[in-house]
Parts: C-alpha cells; sequence; structure tokens
C-alpha cells in the first residue's frame, strides 16, 4: 500500500471564496493542501497549474464563481478552458487525465464547494495509491 499523502494545489477566486472559510474546512483533511489565492480565477497561467504539478502536486482544483457571475467578464469561463487545457497536457504526458477539477460555486453555497472538494481528494487519494510505484520514473525517461 501507497503511504504517500496526496498534494493538492488549491485555485481560487479571492472574491467569491473566503480563504479563511477554506482553510477551516481542508484544515481537517489528512491531504497536503496549498491555497493560492487569486484576485479572479481567471488570472489563473497555464504556467501557474504546469509549476504546481512540476513541484510535485497530485492533483489541483480551480475554484470560481458562478456562471455570469464573475466580477470581470468572463475570468471564471478562462479558467475552466486553461485547467482543460492542462488536463489534456497531464494526459499526453503519461501522467493521467482528471488530476484538474473546476469547482464552481453555486446555490449550495461553501459546504456544496466543500463536497465537490472532498470528491475530487477521494478521486486524487486513489489515483495516487494505484499509480505504479515507478511510474514517475518512466514517464521522466521517456
Amino acid at each position: 500500500m501507497n503511504d504517500h499523502i496526496p498534494k493538492i494545489y488549491l485555485f481560487h477566486c479571492a472574491t467569491t471564496y473566503d480563504q479563511k472559510e477554506l482553510i477551516r474546512s481542508c484544515s481537517r483533511q489528512d491531504d497536503e493542501i496549498k491555497m493560492v489565492s487569486l484576485p479572479c480565477s481567471g488570472k489563473l497561467d497555464i504556467l501557474y497549474l504546469t509549476k504546481a504539478f512540476d513541484t510535485g502536486a497530485d492533483g489541483a482544483v480551480i475554484m470560481i464563481c458562478k456562471e455570469g457571475e464573475c466580477r470581470y467578464m468572463e475570468g471564471n469561463m478562462r479558467a475552466r478552458k486553461r485547467a482543460q487545457a492542462v488536463d489534456e497536457l497531464m494526459q499526453e504526458a503519461g501522467l493521467g487525465k482528471g488530476r484538474t477539477k473546476v469547482i464552481q460555486m453555486d446555490d449550495e453555497g461553501i459546504a456544496g464547494v466543500i463536497h465537490k472538494l472532498e470528491d475530487f481528494r477521494l478521486q486524487i487519494k486513489t489515483m495516487v495509491q494505484n499509480a505504479p510505484a515507478n511510474a514517475a520514473d518512466s514517464s521522466s525517461s521517456a
């Protein structure tokens, strides 16, 4: 059994999500979650996501505001497209699809978001536990 603790980067829109509430909700988890606050999720650059994986992240979550409620017009849609592009890059690199997740604020509020984050954490944990021990070594030698 793999005893690796999954590392997840959580990029969130500072205008939609209360970082203190996110920290309080995520502090109960046994994973390593690194939070990155952005003025708008649209400020998320593909390089930020790839750098997160380059520094050892097992997964990345991008938390966006509701569709049509972005204070910066279409920032949430740009963030979604960038997350999809990085997920495709991860698949092309042989690291598997599904390591990025976009979580959108909905009518359930922060409770619904935390529930979706928990589902993603379990998905990443399963991916990490089921990954071959030498997967990182074989992908770097290709």
